[in-house]
């Protein structure tokens, strides 16, 4: 039996969407019969240790203000309690690799565990921790450029979630048989479909870089009749959404529902009722909402970017260009409904190569050595 050391700073039920995610990863790494170790974040309210399906979870001491979001000063106040935990545990038990999530901040413990102790780890993106990545960290990744490039250097594999965060490293940094595509998955009949009713979901972190503002506008002058807008999230743009929304007179149509856990019977029930998922966003690494929303026989609007056109490539699902573009597209979709039903057809269909059995075997190989991993169509 092997045994793996995992390191994230988010792991339920502390974060967003790398948290189930790599927690996923973990409990299927015990399927195959690893035994995993996790050193996280610790947050008031939560166990310093827990096991939760047969996984061994440990929480360190920092500063965290919040649950969903964590800073990046935050993330350096947990460094050296992180690699206390990792020292103790080493004393006791002998790792056969290191599981990273998130190239920042992780590599400071992997690269320092790897100088110490000869523990080679692996490492998945999830976005932010990839340079150019997002415009709001140019500043730490003028910083961390060296550091991040000698990181990716001395790992023994790095896990890119979707083509578009692998062009990005491979622009900043190299191109290599170690930088391989895995992608997000979504687990098998998570989502069942009950009757639709009349609204358009977003979920999304609500930033200026997630154009949601793009749709307010296109709605503002559209006759939706009884159609509304649900959006699910928070921080740190919904107060100027909200003066948008109040500005072209919508407060009765859009409707902000404000952090939702993705496990929960409400949040379900969301996706399940909603006739329209949009995703107006300009960049994204990889988008697991928009899988979640076809296997709820939504039908998907999204904007025409490249990460979007590989999932929903081969489908009836609609790209948009810009306003104008989008506001034809929902007022179409509003009135099509057959063409709807085609398309959450297509879209159930579409996401198989995305359930979590395909995918945690392409993990496995990682751990056995068996490079190059063939992509997902």
């Amino acid at each position: 039996m092997k045994n793996i050391l995992v390191l994230n700073y988010e792991f339920p039920p502390l974060g967003w969407w790398a948290s189930p995610v790599s927690y996923e990863i973990s409990k299927w790494y015990v399927e195959l019969w690893y035994q995993v170790d996790v050193i996280t974040m610790w947050y008031k309210g939560l166990p310093e240790y827990e096991k939760m399906d047969w996984i061994n979870i440990y929480r360190v001491k920092c500063l965290r203000t919040k649950k969903q979001v964590c800073h990046p000063w935050e993330q350096l106040t947990y460094l050296y309690s992180w690699y206390k935990k990792a020292k103790e545990l080493l004393k006791t038990k002998k790792y056969d690799i290191c599981h990273c999530h998130f190239i920042i901040p992780t590599w400071m413990l992997a690269m320092k565990l790897k100088k110490d102790f000869w523990l080679d780890y692996i490492i998945t993106a999830h976005g932010s921790d990839v340079l150019g990545h997002n415009p709001r960290f140019w500043f730490l990744y003028k910083l961390l450029k060296r550091p991040w490039k000698k990181v990716i250097q001395n790992s023994k594999c790095l896990v890119s979630p979707s083509n578009y965060l692998r062009e990005r490293i491979e622009f900043y940094y190299w191109k290599s048989n170690k930088l391989v595509v895995i992608p997000n998955w979504i687990e098998k009949d998570k989502f069942f479909p009950m009757e639709k009713e009349k609204y358009i979901l977003i979920v999304s972190r609500l930033q200026r870089s997630k154009w949601i503002q793009d749709l307010i506008e296109a709605i503002k002058d559209l006759d939706l009749g009884e159609w509304k807008i649900k959006i699910v999230w928070e921080w740190p743009y919904k107060e100027t959404l909200g003066k948008i929304v109040a500005g072209y007179k919508l407060a009765e149509k859009v409707e902000f529902l404000g952090w939702i856990d993705n496990k929960s019977e409400e949040m379900k029930e969301l996706y399940w009722k909603a006739s329209i998922f949009c995703q107006p966003s300009y960049f994204e690494s990889f988008w697991l909402t928009l899988l979640e929303a076809m296997q709820a026989w939504c039908t998907i609007i999204a904007r025409n970017i490249w990460w979007f056109t590989w999932i929903l490539k081969n489908t009836n699902n609609i790209l948009f260009e810009d306003n104008n573009n989008l506001k034809k597209k929902l007022y179409y979709f509003i009135i099509d409904n057959e063409l709807s039903q085609t398309i959450q057809k297509e879209n159930i269909d579409k996401i198989e190569n995305f359930e979590w059995n395909r995918i945690i075997l392409k993990y496995n190989k990682i751990l056995n050595n068996e490079l190059p991993i063939e992509e997902t169509t």
